[in-house]
């Protein structure tokens, strides 16, 4: 894997976020009414490299992280700041409530993946390559093959290892969708060269391997709100360990609990 030198930005990008509660028309309407969207109203530091925001499906992690995205001029479906493709407007208006504290440095490039929206991603790209216009191809960017062309996983991989460079703001919704166990290792290594080169990168996920990242901060969404936890307190370590300790124990007590009375 090469290496690209330059020089790292100092400090982050975006240093904090918060609910604004004189923003929120009605607060029992969805997302305000999440305990974790509430728990915005006391501003929420953010790491200079990375930041994780996990929790069951439903916490609010990937509304909050597109919302963070929006609010900083990223398209909701994804791409960077160039990006304008809309299929459906189903993203909340949550990034009108939130003040993000910027950094008096900016990035020098910025870009929000959203793993179920990756799709309309691609096609936009083609899209874009196919009209009028005498600029390079947009897909040079990520490799030169169409993300079409290639599996799920590769075209993940694909706009990681080729689309992201250092001193780059990075927010990303569940980026281990496609990736098999081992791609998400050779991601972490990624991840560790753009922070190394002074990129900054908020991210939303499920997966033990990739938030086990060591200079992170770990957010856990919940019915409780929003707390920062070690890595090894997270349900997704602890869950994960005890059932590679013993599969056949935790399939037995798994399938012993669905049995009817």
């Amino acid at each position: 894997m090469s290496r690209r030198k330059m020089k790292p930005s100092p400090g982050p990008y975006l240093v904090d976020v918060e609910l604004r509660r004189d923003r929120v028309a009605d607060a029992t309407q969805f997302p305000y009414c999440l305990p974790s969207i509430r728990g915005l109203e006391t501003n929420l530091p953010l790491h200079p490299k990375v930041t994780f925001f996990v929790g069951e499906n439903g916490t609010g992690k990937s509304t909050l992280i597109e919302a963070i995205a929006v609010s900083y001029g990223l398209n909701p479906e994804g791409g960077s700041r160039n990006f304008f493709h809309s299929t459906r407007a189903s993203h909340t208006n949550l990034d009108l409530a939130l003040q993000v504290a910027k950094a008096p440095r900016s990035p020098a490039d910025s870009y929000f993946l959203r793993a179920e929206s990756f799709f309309t991603l691609a096609t936009e790209i083609e899209r874009l390559d196919d009209g009028p216009g005498g600029g390079d191809p947009i897909i040079g960017a990520y490799g030169g093959r169409s993300l079409h062309e290639q599996s799920h996983g590769e075209s993940f991989f694909a706009l990681f290892k080729n689309r992201f460079r250092g001193q780059g703001l990075y927010l990303m919704d569940e980026p281990e969708a496609a990736l098999s166990l081992r791609r998400q290792l050779e991601f972490l290594a990624l991840l560790h060269d753009y922070c190394e080169q002074g990129s900054q990168f908020l991210i939303a996920t499920h997966s033990p391997i990739i938030m086990a990242y060591p200079d992170a901060w770990i957010y856990v969404l919940s019915q409780e709100g929003i707390q920062r936890v070690p890595y090894m307190e997270t349900d997704h370590y602890l869950v994960t360990r005890g059932f590679l300790s013993n599969p056949k124990r935790s399939l037995d007590v798994l399938f012993a609990d669905e049995k009817p009375d």
